[in-house]
């Protein structure tokens, strides 16, 4: 069986770059999730060592972590990580959206994960959103929000470039391009 990975950067351009994070700030108010990741590509064992180090400074050592499998191609056991092993679990009863970490001593995190395709402004959006303090919004509705916002704004666009394309022309009440004599000016009768 041949697995092919949908990858946007390669393996060892990932492993060097940092990783795209959001975090929610330390309070005291609880929320559904801990931040949001960003991942450079869908390649777990590329991934993940750059997750993990990142998040040493403030949540500790990393021991575990766990995935829905629809969105990974390739689910590894282990993952090599700073001289220790991280180990990789999966369960489709996860949310798909959703990266759980786990620690010996320091406990859990649940972070929201956009996809590798995202656009800039969407993956935006959904960072700062993933980390407001206290949010009671889940992986899955942030996802489905910024859906439907993407679409808005695709639709918003398309709308844009025909006016632009048609040359601002105005439309007849039936939906039909008007010519520019049908415009009311003084010239033609219009006041």
């Amino acid at each position: 069986m041949t697995t092919i990975l949908d990858r946007n950067a390669p393996r060892d351009l990932v492993s060097e770059l940092p990783a795209r994070l959001s975090l929610t700030p330390k309070t005291t108010v609880a929320g559904q999730l801990d931040g949001a990741w960003w991942p450079r590509s869908r390649d777990l064992e590329a991934e993940l060592p750059a997750l993990v180090a990142a998040l040493a400074e403030p949540w500790g050592r990393v021991t575990r972590v766990t995935v829905n499998p629809t969105r990974w191609p390739v689910i590894p056991h282990t993952v090599a990580v700073d001289g220790h092993t991280l180990h990789v679990g999966w369960f489709t009863e996860q949310d798909p959206d959703k990266l759980i970490l786990l620690g010996y001593t320091v406990g859990r995190w649940d972070l929201l994960v956009i996809p590798p395709e995202t656009d800039p402004a969407a993956a935006a959006r959904l960072m700062a959103a993933a980390a407001i303090p206290g949010s009671a919004l889940t992986a899955g509705v942030l996802m489905a929000d910024e859906t439907v916002i993407g679409r808005g704004i695709r639709d918003a666009r398309r709308r844009e470039a025909t006016w632009e394309g048609e040359g601002g022309a105005c439309l007849s009440p039936f939906g039909n391009p008007m010519d520019r004599s049908a415009l009311p000016l003084p010239g033609n009768g219009w006041r």
